[in-house]
């Protein structure tokens, strides 16, 4: 235990019950897992000097990833900030409109909507899955917008609603069905930040393929990792297309020529990345097979742990386990911070949840529903080391 903090035999039974699953060594968060065809695929790009944004890496990790997660188009690019940007200008998202967007979400969903000029509206999260709460959604839209011309209008700023960007946190769906009927019934355009949830189903179908567009991240810390990187999903083929040319800094084909018709991005995924990512997704069932073991392995340990849960995957969904998370009963909120601090002087790398999106500097003046749901989650979450190597 922490010199700082008294002794809590509830602080020592969480991390009993962690390191009954992971050993007596010190454990990080979440860390890659490379055991397949990493070191021949990047020899192989190496020796082809293809290594930028040409080569056969690229198109063969779309491919595979459209094939995996059942959409008819992967575009890969730099990472998933830039994927959820590409997205929401394709949907249309222009200055001065408004995107809707969790505050319980990492900051770069509120980033991407800023790079359009957009301003971020801040919705509330449920516990059952901590994603969009969508039935309070609706009922806040019934109160606080009106349709004309069929776009939905702000009735406190006068701006449109242009889209809706759920996030599936932490690789667990959020309840797709309830989200994608709000933004039916509100003329809003649905896109799915997917970042986490790679390997994540809905009643079957993969999480990001049920908007308009889904974005998917490859950073080091997420299921698989491309080391940088990121793809949108979709199944529309003239998306796809624009995609693709928007993130190729919009270049129209010529053997040598270099034309531009429009304000592009250089935002493709280099070759050498798509390579890692190629053997990545190859070992992608084992990794998740692996995850699976392990959130089971917690929730025997956390069984006879009260004042405590493991969030389990959402019923009738299937979730990658991105990030292990215990959420606290109520009466221990006060022990977050001392657990926080306590396994990590341990060697147990552990972290709350992010900072809600309203509370950040950049992003207090922007308009939100009420966040009762997010706020009582918040200081009761905190994700526990994850990685599919502790198997």
């Amino acid at each position: 235990m922490n010199a700082l903090y008294p002794p809590s035999s509830f602080i020592d039974k969480v991390i009993a019950a962690i390191r009954t699953v992971i050993g007596s060594a010190p454990a990080v968060l979440h860390e890659p897992a490379f055991a397949g065809n990493e070191w021949l695929y990047l020899k192989e790009c190496l020796d082809s000097t293809f290594v930028s944004s040409v080569g056969k890496f690229v198109d063969r990790f779309e491919a595979d990833l459209a094939a995996f997660t059942g959409a008819r188009h992967a575009i890969a690019v730099v990472n998933g900030t830039a994927a959820l940007h590409i997205a929401l200008m394709l949907a249309g998202v222009k200055r001065g409109d408004e995107v809707l967007i969790p505050a319980l979400t990492f900051v770069a969903t509120a980033n991407a909507v800023s790079y359009c000029g957009a301003t971020p509206h801040f919705v509330d999260s449920e516990e059952r899955t901590f994603g969009v709460d969508a039935q309070k959604l609706r009922d806040y839209l019934d109160r606080c917008t009106e349709q004309r011309a069929g776009f939905c209008i702000n009735r406190s700023t006068g701006r449109v609603i242009r889209a809706l960007v759920p996030m599936h946190t932490f690789g667990h769906p959020a309840a797709i069905d309830g989200i994608m009927a709000v933004a039916r019934d509100f003329n809003i355009a649905l896109l799915e930040d997917a970042a986490e949830s790679l390997g994540s189903y809905y009643h079957g179908r993969h999480t990001g393929t049920f908007g308009l567009m889904g974005t998917i991240s490859f950073n080091g810390n997420k299921t698989i990792t491309t080391g940088g990187g990121g793809a949108i999903l979709t199944d529309d083929a003239e998306l796809a297309r624009h995609a693709r040319h928007l993130t190729t800094t919009a270049k129209l084909p010529h053997a040598w020529e270099y034309r531009h018709d429009e304000i592009g991005y250089n935002y493709r995924m280099p070759n050498i990345n798509a390579a890692l990512g190629c053997a990545q997704l190859e070992q992608l069932p084992a990794i998740l097979a692996a995850k699976q073991v392990l959130y089971e392995r917690y929730q025997t340990a956390f069984a006879s742990v009260s004042g405590v849960r493991l969030m389990k995957a959402p019923e009738h969904c299937q979730s990658n386990y991105w990030l292990q998370t215990l959420l606290l009963d109520t009466k221990y909120v006060d022990q977050r911070d001392i657990l926080l601090q306590s396994t990590n002087g341990a060697g147990i790398m552990t972290r709350p949840a992010w900072v809600l999106m309203h509370e950040l500097m950049p992003f207090r003046e922007c308009p939100r529903m009420d966040l009762a749901g997010a706020e009582l989650l918040v200081p009761r979450l905190i994700n526990i080391p994850s990685s599919s190597g502790l198997i």
